[in-house]
């Protein structure tokens, strides 16, 4: 006897090429079978709704209580049915261990955290104060980031680093070149937020390697992928090429909906969707991965290449294959989702709406192999 089965919902599956009206059932904390009439201790109704691998968003900031960024994951979970909160980079060495001893120890959901190449992680950033981590080189020790990336291997993804104005100011793409030399060092991938100029998008593109994560993808002009004319820059096609992976990481500032058509109509999808939520974003336009998810949706792209690209894809990105998939045996996590139809009006960081007909809502949420969600 399962401990607990989903009966007759609509599983989506995409590392098992699966989209079909099943039973899933879960033992001991994990997967245990995908088929129809299972029986189980527990069994939840979920005809009607979506059932997916547990959704992993790549880009979120949850050292909360511990940074004027952070949110409670516990309560992103609730409200939006995510499994696995990739932090990327509210820490740095200085305060890595307090997020792992105060927050991620301590947390119901799984939190997999980037390390900052800032000591101090991003420490300053609300609606009254924002000073950029890498504003001042003092602040980076490539030292010190190994160390405590060597420390907390059995947690930290990778490094992150933020180019940009208001990031990394006159020293451009300084911070980024110290990151990839402590990547290479520990044998991490980089994430790499690219922001408005100084720091060029050609610069930030150039030199990212395979499996290294451009987050912000589909940020507006400037350092926008695409040209005014629709075409897809060079550097960004060569990218790609190359093994560099794709994130949306919507957030408050970096999403537009005119370079997310062009480059959809280009042929270039994200690689992974994200949200990037945080202490502004939260209140809008991104409020969190769903809704996000859901502007994919309206803008073309198919349902299930949205589930890939909160699942399997953002577990590759992380090394971590055993998550993001419903595969018997897997871990014993699932989101269950309501995929709305109605009349739906979304919002870009510059005010740009767009009017949809679909919404993805969550419904539930298997942490454990346990129903968790309230």
């Amino acid at each position: 006897m399962h401990d607990l089965v989903l009966r007759g919902g609509r599983v989506i599956d995409p590392s098992q090429g699966l989209d079909s009206v099943r039973d899933v059932a879960f033992a001991g904390g994990k997967v245990a079978a995908i088929g129809q009439g299972l029986e189980g201790k527990e069994v939840r109704d979920v005809a009607g709704k979506l059932v997916t691998p547990g959704l992993i968003d790549l880009h979120t900031h949850v050292y909360w209580g511990g940074t004027s960024i952070g949110v409670d994951a516990e309560m992103l979970s609730r409200a939006g049915a995510v499994a696995t909160h990739v932090d990327a980079g509210t820490a740095g060495p200085a305060n890595i261990m307090g997020f792992r001893k105060h927050v991620i120890e301590r947390s119901a959901v799984r939190i997999i955290p980037y390390l900052n190449i800032s000591f101090p992680g991003i420490y300053a950033f609300s609606k009254t104060v924002m000073v950029g981590e890498c504003l001042d080189l003092r602040l980076l020790n490539a030292r010190e980031c190994a160390h405590a990336a060597r420390e907390h291997a059995d947690l930290v993804c990778g490094i992150k680093v933020r180019i940009g104005d208001g990031t990394s100011g006159e020293h451009g793409i300084g911070p980024l070149e110290m990151a990839i030399d402590v990547a290479e060092e520990v044998g991490l991938p980089v994430m790499c937020h690219i922001g408005a100029p100084p720091a060029g998008r050609r610069d930030v593109m150039t030199r990212l390697r395979k499996g290294d994560v451009l987050t912000h993808c589909f940020r507006p002009f400037p350092n926008a992928p695409v040209r005014g004319d629709g075409k897809i820059y060079e550097d960004v096609l060569e990218a790609r090429a190359r093994g560099v992976i794709f994130d949306v990481g919507h957030g408050a500032g970096s999403f537009g909906f005119r370079t997310s058509k062009a480059m959809l109509a280009a042929g270039f999808a994200p690689d992974v969707i994200s949200s990037d939520i945080h202490v502004l974003s939260i209140e809008g336009p991104c409020f969190d991965l769903l809704t996000t998810m859901s502007k994919f949706v309206c803008l073309g792209m198919s349902l299930n290449d949205v589930i890939k690209a909160t699942t399997t894809a953002p577990a590759a990105a992380i090394r971590r294959p055993e998550l993001g998939t419903l595969k018997p045996g897997s871990v014993g996590e699932a989101s269950v989702l309501d995929f709305k139809q109605a009349r739906f009006e979304y919002l870009d960081v510059l005010g740009e709406k767009i009017e949809g007909d679909r919404r993805l809502l969550a419904a539930g949420l298997v942490l454990n192999g346990r129903w968790w969600h309230p």
